[in-house]
């Protein structure tokens, strides 16, 4: 009776005390997400179905982060300027046309081009949504929202993958048209149930950087911040590999469209299982420590790849590196909320998020090349290098007490 007891209390603790509008936008990305076909199966469908070779497969990869990179930064700015609704609005409409259009698409310039522009128009929604949230959520429970957020985008994931993997076995098209229906009802839902939270500038933080004042000039030279930036760069530059250079390795190895359906879905059902547990034994501890074993698992998860020959041996390899994205993800994203001041906040986020879509251009560009070349065991030894070389970089940089860092409501020295 007693661990019942105890069970509930968790439960009601992890879910209650958050703004009703939080949830309507968690809702939204479990949506948006159920419907994460294309980024996921791109490099699969252009080397399997119309058989282009890995390296074009990158190309068109890298291309989808370089148009998510311009996305960060021009919905950072317009998420500042315009208000996050019509930034998120504007991003999941323009999403659901683009990707449209690529399923239908034959020639490969076109395919290169509408895949830029899918990236950018995906990309676009990322700020809105994340300072939305950092508006809605108080700071002390900041770490579980974003936690539940990226507990929604990995339910969603671990659900579309391996639907995905099945329906692409008969059509590559309906991968296309679905996430086009499930981002359109995303914008329906956006537009009937979330509100405006841009702060007014009675709001804005007192000192000499008045409302208004902060610029991308003005998160870059925050080194703090950029700092930050550059070492999850690093470690997304390791997740990317997840979703360009796995598919194709394990093509080369003689799995199928299936076979890596059911190996990513691991990602997601890892987290869905243990995101909102584990955050509860993270959410107060020092971000130090957690970013340096998140690094290494990373970095360990990956190198695993080398080795692996079968099915059950590649899930064992999600399993270690989604661990490392467990601890990461909610720890990382709380402290870039705290470090980016109110009127600037999509312009934080912007930043913060293009550091994904860098990842997005530059890995798969890395990955398909290194394959075509060397191989994919020196693909992921190489990525056991960068995930060593990320827990060092934190590790040198939280010698500094970030728990001291001002919070976003608070004049920044």
């Amino acid at each position: 009776m007693s661990t019942t007891a105890t069970a509930t209390r968790a439960v009601r603790n992890t879910f209650s005390g958050l703004p009703a509008a939080f949830w309507w936008l968690w809702a939204s990305t479990l949506i948006n997400r159920l419907g994460a076909f294309v980024s996921t199966f791109l490099a699969l469908y252009l080397t399997v179905q119309k058989g282009y070779s890995a390296s074009y497969a990158g190309m068109v990869a890298a291309l989808y982060g370089l148009g998510g990179a311009a996305g960060n930064l021009v919905a950072g700015v317009l998420t500042d300027r315009l208000g996050r609704r019509p930034t998120l609005l504007a991003s999941q409409m323009a999403t659901a046309g683009t990707v449209a259009l690529l399923g239908f698409a034959s020639r490969p310039t076109t395919i290169a081009a509408l895949a830029a522009l899918a990236g950018m128009a995906t990309s676009a929604s990322r700020p809105a949504v994340q300072a939305m949230m950092t508006d809605l959520v108080p700071e002390r429970r900041r770490v579980r929202a974003f936690a539940l957020n990226y507990w929604a985008i990995n339910l969603g994931f671990a659900l579309s993958a391996s639907a995905a993997g099945l329906i692409a076995r008969y059509s590559y098209l309906w991968l296309f048209l679905g996430e086009a229906l499930l981002t359109a009802l995303c914008a329906v839902v956006a537009y009937f149930r979330l509100p405006e939270t841009r702060p007014g500038p009675a709001r804005a933080r007192p000192g000499p950087d008045p409302a208004g004042a902060t610029s991308l000039w003005t998160v870059l030279r925050d080194v703090r911040f950029m700092t930050v930036v550059g070492l999850n760069l690093l470690l997304v530059m390791l997740y990317q590999q997840g979703l360009v250079a796995l598919p194709l390795a394990m093509g080369r190895a003689g799995f199928d469209s299936t076979d890596f359906g059911v190996v990513i879905a691991a990602n997601g059902v890892l987290i869905v299982a243990l995101q909102i547990p584990v955050t509860r034994f993270i959410e107060h501890r020092s971000p130090g420590p957690l970013l340096v074993l998140s690094a290494l698992l990373t970095g360990v998860g990956f190198g695993l790849c080398a080795l692996a020959d079968s099915v059950p041996f590649y899930v064992l390899t999600v399993c270690v590196w989604t661990l490392g994205e467990i601890v990461n993800s909610p720890t990382q994203m709380s402290l870039v909320a705290r470090l980016s001041p109110v009127e600037g906040r999509g312009r934080y986020q912007g930043v913060y998020t293009l550091s994904w879509s860098v990842a997005a251009f530059a890995a798969p560009l890395l990955g398909g090349s290194v394959i075509d070349r060397f191989g994919a065991p020196a693909l992921w030894l190489g990525s056991l290098a960068v995930g060593v070389l990320a827990a060092l970089g934190y590790a040198h940089v939280m010698r500094r007490p970030w728990e001291t860092a001002p919070s976003p409501d608070c004049a920044r020295t």
